[in-house]
């Protein structure tokens, strides 16, 4: 890895599978200390065994993002546990796929509180204790390229997206003077777990064949984003949404 994060602490939400997963092995790898938050403890406790093997320090902690109350204390364990973060990212993240006019409120809600108020809580909670240190910090979200751009069937999702964009610049606006930077990763589709089923169906080849690659990302295509924006060498970055998308967005 051209990055060495050395020294540093992050907090990954979402870490319990999918690029949440992926995005802590990569820092771990470039020797950050990792806390790895999610809902499924099993499979945090499992990854932690994984990145220990590898000599990374790992510690999980069970979070679901959406219950506010739980923020500063799943914060406070981790740096307990594994120091002051220096990198936070936003990662945790859900969809439910169907027509706007099918979405119920609750389902709507669902989206909007994990996708968007979640993610808005966790960075002031973080950047009050980045403030307070006065030594700067990384935050980064993870948007999509539909937060750009409509992607069929996915109207609260892209809504949720674009929100997480405009977020990032507002508070990179806010908090640039206290050497805080925040950005925002949109990737394209990725093959993951959650899709699976879809993109080996009919109707998803179809999807994947009107891409002009006709192909999904790989989580490793996000990885040298990600090392940047965690690392010392973005420190003139912040207020940036990086589409990395393969194209599928041309």
């Amino acid at each position: 890895m051209p990055f060495d994060l050395t020294g540093k602490t992050a907090l990954v939400t979402g870490a319990s599978s999918g690029l949440g997963r992926h995005f802590a092995n990569v820092l771990a790898r470039s020797g950050c200390a990792v806390a790895i938050a999610g809902r499924r403890r099993e499979r945090l406790e499992g990854l932690q065994r994984d990145l220990e093997a590898l000599g990374a320090r790992c510690v999980p902690v069970t979070l679901d993002v959406t219950v506010a109350s739980t923020l500063a204390k799943a914060v406070d364990e981790a740096e307990a546990r594994v120091g002051p973060i220096h990198i936070l990212v936003n990662n945790a993240g859900m969809n439910i796929q169907g027509r706007a006019i099918d979405m119920d409120p609750s389902g709507l809600d669902q989206i909007l509180d994990t996708n968007l108020r979640a993610p808005f809580l966790l960075a002031t909670e973080i950047a009050r204790r980045m403030i307070s240190r006065g030594e700067g910090g990384r935050i980064i979200n993870v948007a999509s390229i539909g937060a750009f751009r409509v992607l069929a069937g996915l109207s609260a999702y892209c809504m949720s997206k674009a929100g997480v964009a405009m977020m990032t610049q507002c508070l990179a606006r806010e908090w640039a003077r206290y050497g805080i930077n925040v950005n925002a990763i949109c990737p394209g589709y990725i093959a993951t777990e959650l899709n699976q089923d879809w993109f080996e169906s009919e109707a998803g080849k179809a999807q994947i064949k009107g891409f002009p690659r006709r192909q999904l990302m790989r989580e490793q295509d996000l990885d040298e984003v990600l090392l940047l924006l965690a690392s010392d060498s973005s420190a003139a970055v912040t207020g940036a949404l990086f589409s990395v998308d393969d194209g599928q967005s041309l």
